[in-house]
């Protein structure tokens, strides 16, 4: 039996999703604030590659503001001459000397009718297996190395082509979006997110987002290491009702709300206080349902090992927090992590600083990871030391992290020829917390098994657990809020390449005062409850400590 809604009633959160609900059926029919192409219109996964596929680089801009008139003037002259294909994508780049940073553009850019998207990954870890480094020289099948220079950062306004829908994100779906990526284009790439559990209702602080939502920019700002790139990409397929006229209306009128200036954000402190807070569930209701997971997993009518159980916090502010402001303290603390912002228009923004990679594909070459087990960084050199130690050598810590890696492994060795391991089990070192981790590598018989990856990694038993649909479905049960797409998979499909993050360590930020901030924590057998909790709230630091958490002004549910 779920828990009975009293269970959560003081402040619940979100409205109680009951077994007798229906479920959301269908594709995604609610219009966009911001006109634009629905990629994922019905049949549009059966169909080829666009007609067109294109990457125009246009002579180096000194400044922005000449870069942005750079791009008007050259989609003023496409559009004179415009292409005669009845379906296609061209992406128009203008170099830039400086390196100047993607948050700040993002940040001058206003308008909240447009979706805006950011995505930062990051700096390759120093223990990646041979197979992954293997992929520098020759990309897995003897071509040629890379022309183009990896982003840092990358930011988006607009969309030229958005994917959304409300069934489960499906291979017709990913088809559907790799129509408008190919390798020729490897920089045009398709940003977004899945919701963690597509076939469980949406709550309304989720319900802009579909099952997942994906969306190639109108207007791209590439931060590279020592220069950068303003870009514009034009998408247009006369099948989904997006004809050429239709798309280059639509960017030049973005292009003409676009600032060519950037916007200075404060990167120490969101000079805000805590008001209320309140978690769903709250530490009673936790305690039970943590409780009830480790009476299935030692009992013998369920293969239950591991279950994730998550906890929801809404923290009122003061004042309204930006989200790109919050995004911009993360990076700074974001070292070995994934930062990304993603937002469609008029909705909430979900902000994130993921250490885990679920996965990033090269070509054929896959790297992956498993992340498990969690202790707080320590205030001295020894003090740290001890605690690592302490992580290493834990019974409970290890039973989690090896059901979490071999899990990855397993299902890696069904997709792919090759899988190696390195290192087995080491410590990955955080700002606040430290992590039981280990590198895997592989390669793919063919890169349209890649939806096959995505499909077999998500959920994992980090974010989930194992058997997965057992675990998957004692959340149904017991979780009352809706994960959304916190611990979803949220990154990138490109024609070349592609990546994704684990989306935890995250916030959803509303228009108003309110931020949920989401934290999860594996139970297996030993589990404590009361540790688990502590260890919410250890994960959940780096956002209480930038709301400036002060304890005496929060009145507690």
């Amino acid at each position: 039996m779920a828990p009975s809604s009293s269970l959560y009633s003081s402040g619940r959160l979100l409205p109680s999703r009951m077994a007798s609900t229906p479920r959301l059926i269908g594709r995604w029919l609610r219009p966009s604030c911001s006109l634009a192409m629905n990629g994922c219109a019905a049949g549009a996964g059966d169909r080829g590659a666009v007609s067109l596929q294109e990457t125009r680089v246009l002579p180096a801009a000194s400044a922005p503001l000449e870069a942005v008139g750079q791009l008007r003037a050259a989609v003023a002259a496409l559009n004179a001459d415009p292409p005669a294909s009845s379906s296609g994508i061209i992406r128009i780049e203008v170099p830039i000397p400086q390196r100047g940073d993607a948050i700040e553009w993002l940040h001058a850019q206003r308008q909240s009718s447009l979706p805006r998207c950011f995505f930062s990954a990051r700096a390759p870890l120093p223990d990646t297996p041979a197979l992954a480094a293997a992929d520098s020289s020759n990309n897995g099948i003897g071509f040629h190395k890379e022309q183009w220079e990896q982003p840092v950062s990358v930011a988006g306004v607009g969309s030229a082509v958005f994917f959304r829908g409300t069934d489960p994100f499906s291979l017709r779906d990913w088809r559907a979006i790799k129509r408008f990526l190919s390798r020729d284009c490897p920089l045009i790439r398709a940003y977004g997110a899945i919701r963690f559990d597509a076939t469980s209702d949406a709550s309304v602080e989720w319900e802009d987002y579909g099952a997942f939502y994906f969306v190639v920019p109108q207007v791209e700002f590439n931060e590279l290491e020592e220069s950068s790139v303003l870009a514009t990409t034009i998408a247009w397929d006369d099948s989904l009702s997006w004809t050429w006229r239709s798309a280059v209306e639509e960017l030049q009128s973005t292009l003409h709300k676009i600032s060519p200036s950037s916007a200075k954000v404060n990167r120490s402190t969101l000079q805000t206080a805590i008001i209320n807070l309140n978690h769903v569930p709250t530490k009673a209701s936790w305690d039970l349902a943590v409780t009830k997971a480790l009476q299935m997993i030692k009992g013998r009518q369920t293969e239950l090992v591991k279950v994730v159980l998550a906890r929801c916090s809404r923290y009122i502010t003061d004042t309204r927090i930006d989200p790109l402001e919050l995004l911009a303290c993360l990076k700074v603390e974001g070292q070995n992590a994934y930062q990304f912002c993603i937002q469609p228009p008029d909705a909430p923004a979900f902000v994130g600083n993921s250490p885990e990679q679920l996965f990033h594909r090269k070509y054929l070459n896959i790297s992956s990871e498993a992340l498990a087990g969690t202790r707080a960084r320590g205030k001295t050199r020894a003090d740290d030391f001890q605690i690592g130690q302490d992580l290493l050598l834990s019974t409970k810590e290890d039973t989690e992290f090896t059901i979490v890696r071999d899990s990855i492994k397993k299902k890696l060795e069904m997709i792919c020829n090759e899988v190696v391991v390195n290192p087995s089990k080491a410590l990955r070192k955080l700002p606040r917390v430290q992590h039981l981790s280990a590198q895997l590598a592989a390669r793919l018989r063919n890169e349209d098994d890649e939806f096959d990856i995505l499909n077999a990694l998500h959920p994992s038993p980090a974010v989930c657990g194992l058997p997965t649909e057992e675990a998957r479905q004692f959340i149904r049960d017991y979780e009352i809020f809706d994960r959304g797409m916190y611990a979803g998979p949220v990154g990138w499909f490109g024609g070349a390449e592609s990546e994704f993050a684990v989306g935890i360590r995250s916030a959803l930020l509303g228009k108003g005062h309110s931020t949920l901030v989401y934290a999860g924590a594996g139970i297996v057998e030993g589990t404590n409850p009361s540790f688990e909790w502590d260890e919410l709230d250890l994960k959940a630091s780096q956002f209480a400590k930038l709301l400036q958490y002060q304890e005496q002004h929060i009145c507690y549910h």
